[in-house]
């Protein structure tokens, strides 16, 4: 039995291995979308962990840190009992944020400062420092457990002790739950968990693979890969598990995502040998093949919130994270090095890991500007993987 899970773990987990024998390159194309230059900033009068968290959630979001005279804001504080904190604009010569914070801690008021520089220095744009993420974390020889942490891996708690193999953790949209694949019962099953009640239940329990779930944005619907019907294939229900329903027929599909109107399922499939991205209805109907030339063996999608990007996987002598339009007008563009990407809420951060087999790390990503740092506030020991960033 073990042996058929592994099989079975092995094609959907690690999505089947490049063939070789095309010898296929990433070709990198400047688009002028990525690569940007950072927003030049300087800061003064932070310490310790205040200034830690401050560079980090501005590093992955598209600042840059340098001296006053080249920088286009200047960011003066203190955190001497609490935070507080200014903006200056030095283009227009006035301050444009002044904020005190008090009764929460003291990261968490860096975070929440953090926050309210980028949404008064971007366009649109919204903080993610008091975003979760969840993720699978092993150490040698043990199986793993799903954790979860803030988004910069601060705070890490082990949510599951099932003492069997876990692996891909998916959020429930707007609530403190999670889905996640589990060999608890000596099958990969689908468990839903609740985060605040403690509540625990078998989603999907099929003979065969159960794994992969991802919910709809609006939180109505699981997509998933199950087998029970011969190949792994992309079946959607209910939230209550009602109405299952499969919507694909191919021999190896794997990993669904939704888009955010939650009438698309993006996922990875195989054609005439190749591995290749495509996209089904949520009502079912015809599969719809996505064009990623240049990025060979795509797995591993996710749709970001705004719906204009797909990132993605891409399979060659290493593992390299891919950022697409979702409408196939800008190519894949490789950003780095990794696997397993999942966006944050603004749509421009990735969360992913990378490193060697036993040893992965989580590291956050600017996309736009290919700023990229690992989470090292990361406490847990071991390997760190299968990222996903709750929404």
């Amino acid at each position: 039995m073990k042996k058929t899970f592994f099989k079975l773990l092995a094609l959907t987990f690690t999505l089947a291995a490049l063939d070789l024998s095309h010898g296929q390159e990433i070709q990198i194309t400047s688009t002028g979308v990525f690569g940007k230059k950072p927003i030049p900033v300087a800061m003064d009068g932070f310490t310790g962990e205040a200034a830690e968290v401050l560079r980090f959630d501005l590093y992955v979001q598209g600042f840059s840190f340098t001296t006053p005279d080249a920088a286009q804001y200047i960011i003066h504080g203190s955190d001497s009992g609490n935070v507080i904190g200014t903006v200056t604009d030095k283009v227009a010569r006035k301050v444009i944020l002044s904020r005190s914070y008090s009764g929460a801690s003291l990261r968490r008021q860096a975070h929440s400062f953090a926050n309210e520089i980028v949404e008064a220095t971007t366009p649109n744009g919204k903080g993610i420092g008091l975003t979760k993420i969840a993720f699978k974390s092993q150490v040698a020889g043990g199986h793993g457990e799903i954790y979860v942490s803030d988004f910069d891996g601060a705070g890490a708690q082990a949510v599951t002790s099932d003492r069997a193999i876990v692996a891909k953790p998916a959020w429930v949209p707007g609530r403190l739950a999670l889905f996640y694949t589990s060999y608890a019962r000596d099958n990969p099953d689908i468990f839903f968990h609740s985060l605040s009640s403690g509540q625990r239940r078998v989603f999907a329990g099929y003979s065969g693979l159960n794994t992969s779930a991802a919910v709809s944005p609006d939180g109505s619907k699981v997509a998933m890969i199950l087998s029970k019907s011969g190949s792994p294939n992309v079946w959607v229900c209910n939230i209550d598990g009602s109405g299952l329903k499969r919507l694909t027929t191919g021999l190896e599909d794997s990993s669904p995502c939704w888009s955010p109107d939650g009438q698309w399922i993006c996922f990875a499939t195989k054609k005439a040998e190749r591995r290749r991205l495509a996209k089904v209805s949520v009502e079912g109907g015809s599969v719809q093949y996505l064009n990623t030339a240049g990025a060979p063996s795509p797995t591993e999608p996710d749709w970001s919130p705004d719906g204009k990007w797909i990132a993605f996987t891409s399979m060659t002598g290493s593992f390299n994270i891919c950022v697409m339009s979702a409408d196939g007008s800008i190519a894949p563009q490789v950003m780095v090095q990794g696997e397993n990407p999942s966006w944050s809420s603004n749509s421009r951060t990735l969360i992913f890991n990378h490193g060697s087999a036993g040893r992965q790390t989580l590291s956050v990503l600017d996309v736009f500007t290919k700023q990229y740092k690992d989470c090292h506030r990361m406490m847990t020991v071991g390997s760190n993987s299968q990222p996903a960033w709750a929404r």
